[in-house]
């Protein structure tokens, strides 16, 4: 009795790591040897050990070199912009004022939405025939002939990164709002006191207070924002000819349009060591485990 009640914690946990398993580890280990096969469903009698052929075919592919542009200005841009934006939001929503609650419930809402409604929407927004972002821009003369958004190669991508931009700000404004509204008020007053303006108030009380929040959102949105493919397969599926793929659409495409698992398997081990390298490198450059130090 008393050794089945030592072990009684490992029967209470053996759930967790059943699932763990089968959602986790067993997924990434059949990746593994997937990327290491010639394993594409349209030929199942050819499925067999092919070494390293499937990472020569995805780096030898004619769109790798593109995907991998497009990736880099999809999350430079996309992180980029809703940090900014969130930012600024969160210090506007700082101070009390007439109607906050009502404001932040208003332009949080984005964060509570479907991405597959976002996707939808701004579909429809950027429809070049009946979308009334084009209708608007030719009643105020902005414009003259309408503008493809989705449909042109050199503006889907943006068209896309817009919308993710609008849809991942409120993500910042949570995060970043949260932690200033922990910042003690005694000290403003007492940087008032000494007479600090508002810049080195900013940066000596704000910024420093937040530092750690802001690696840490910074590198998990930017590690979610990689990974999303799903704006981009709703709204541009990944066209035209390749123009708005970044790895994880591509990726995607190349499991379920393809049915080539060994090469998406190996598109998705290069995109996790892309990704290993990154939080390193992240967190070596920015000092994380220091960031929240005075």
């Amino acid at each position: 009795m008393k050794r089945l009640r030592s072990k009684e914690h490992y029967f209470l946990l053996a759930p967790s790591f059943l699932l763990l398993f089968i959602f986790m580890v067993y997924p990434l280990l059949s990746s593994f040897m997937y990327a290491f096969q010639s394993y594409k469903l349209t030929s199942p009698n050819d499925i067999g050990f092919n070494g390293v052929d499937n990472f020569k075919a995805v780096f030898q592919d004619e769109n790798f070199g593109m995907v991998l542009r497009n990736s880099l200005i999809w999350v430079v841009l996309t992180v980029g912009g809703q940090f900014i934006l969130g930012f600024i939001l969160a210090l506007a929503l700082r101070r009390p004022f007439p109607g906050r609650n009502i404001y932040q419930a208003i332009v949080f809402l984005p964060w509570a939405v479907s991405s597959f409604v976002v996707g939808l929407t701004f579909r429809w927004l950027f429809n070049a025939e009946y979308g009334p972002v084009n209708d608007l821009l030719l009643k105020w003369g902005i414009i003259d002939e309408k503008i493809y958004f989705l449909s042109d190669p050199h503006m889907a991508l943006y068209s896309v990164i817009l919308t993710m931009t609008w849809y991942g700000i409120p993500f910042f404004a949570i995060m970043l709002l949260a932690a200033m509204q922990s910042i003690p008020e005694d000290l403003y007053e007492a940087a008032d006191i000494d007479g600090a303006g508002i810049w080195a108030k900013f940066w000596h009380i704000t910024f420093s207070y937040i530092k750690q929040t802001i690696v840490l959102t910074l590198l998990l949105r930017t590690i979610w924002v990689f990974a999303a493919a799903d704006l981009i397969y709703i709204m541009t599926a990944g066209g035209p000819a390749n123009s708005s793929n970044i790895l994880s659409s591509y990726m995607f495409m190349k499991a379920y349009s393809t049915l080539d698992y060994g090469q998406a398997s190996a598109i998705g081990l290069f995109f996790m060591a892309l990704l290993i390298l990154f939080c390193y490198l992240f967190l070596k450059i920015t000092k994380f485990e220091k960031a929240g130090n005075f």
